[in-house]
C-alpha cells in the first residue's frame, strides 16, 4: 500500500485522528498537505501545513487551484459540541451540519479538476455516529448520514476517474479524549463495550485511510469501511436473563 509521489491533501489533519492519517500518509511515501483554520499545535513531521478555513467556498478553490498536483483528499475535518436538540436553536444546529457535510462537498468539488486528471480519490472520514440514534449530537449524526450518502452519490456520478469511499469510524483515543469519556476509568469502561477491547488510535483510521487511497483498492469506490472495532455489544444482551450465564 505504497503511496509513492503521490500528493495528499488531509483536511483538519493538525490533531487527533487528522494527524494520525497525516503521518500515515507520509509512512506510506505521501506528499502530504494539511489545512485547517489553526496551526498545529505540534507540527506533524513530514507535512506542509497551509491556514484555510473550510467554510470559506472561494478560499477553498483557490487552494486547491494553488496545487501543482492532488492524487488523494481527505476530508477529516469535523466535529461537534455535546449539545440537546432542545438547548440550542436551528441557527447553531445548521452550523454542525455545515461543517460535517457541506465543507467536504465544498472540497471535494474544488478537488474534482485535479483528481480527475490524476485518476486519484477521495476519502470521507464518517461515523457510526450516522448510523444509529445519536443522542447529543443529533445535527452531528445527520451531517455524517449525509456525508455518507453524498459520497457513493460521488463514486457513481465521478467514475470511472475518480474514486470516492468512506471511512465510518467509531470511538478513537486521542489528545482530546478524556473530554469525552472522562479520565483512566472512564476510558477503561468505554473501552470494555468494544468487541476488541480497546478504542481505535488514530494510526488505525490512518492504515485504512492509505489503503482505500492505494492501488490495493483500485477496483473499491463507493464503499463504507468500518472501522470500529467490532461495533456495539447490543444492549438487550445485557439485559437478558435466561441461559445468561451458560
Amino acid at each position: 500500500m505504497e503511496l509513492n509521489g503521490k500528493v495528499a491533501v488531509v483536511t483538519g489533519g493538525t490533531r487527533g485522528v487528522g494527524a494520525g492519517i497525516a503521518r500515515a500518509f507520509v509512512a506510506a511515501g505521501a506528499e502530504v498537505v494539511t489545512c485547517a483554520r489553526r496551526p498545529p499545535e505540534v507540527p506533524v513531521e513530514g507535512c506542509r501545513f497551509v491556514p484555510l478555513d473550510l467554510r470559506d467556498p472561494p478560499a477553498v478553490r483557490d487552494f486547491f487551484a494553488a496545487l501543482p498536483r492532488l492524487d488523494v483528499l481527505v476530508n477529516n475535518a469535523g466535529g461537534t459540541p455535546y449539545r440537546s436538540l432542545a438547548d440550542a436553536d436551528a441557527e447553531r444546529h445548521a452550523r454542525v451540519i455545515e461543517l460535517n457535510l457541506v465543507t467536504p462537498l465544498t472540497a471535494s468539488l474544488a478537488a474534482y479538476g485535479p483528481l480527475k486528471r490524476s485518476g486519484g480519490s477521495v476519502v470521507m472520514i464518517g461515523s457510526v455516529s450516522g448510523g444509529r440514534p445519536s443522542p447529543g449530537t443529533a445535527a452531528y449524526g445527520a451531517a455524517k448520514a449525509g456525508l455518507e450518502s453524498l459520497a457513493r452519490s460521488m463514486a457513481v456520478e465521478w467514475a470511472p476517474e475518480v474514486r470516492v469511499n468512506t471511512l465510518v469510524v467509531g470511538m478513537v483515543r486521542t489528545e482530546r479524549s478524556h473530554l469525552h469519556y472522562g479520565g483512566a476509568d472512564g476510558l477503561a469502561a468505554v473501552s470494555g463495550t468494544v468487541p476488541l477491547g480497546r478504542l481505535a488510535e488514530p494510526a488505525d483510521v490512518g492504515a485504512a485511510a492509505v489503503f482505500l487511497a492505494s492501488d490495493a483498492a483500485a477496483y473499491v469506490s463507493g464503499a463504507s469501511l468500518a472501522v470500529h472495532g467490532g461495533g456495539e455489544r447490543p444492549a438487550f444482551l445485557g439485559a437478558a436473563t435466561v441461559n445468561k450465564e451458560a
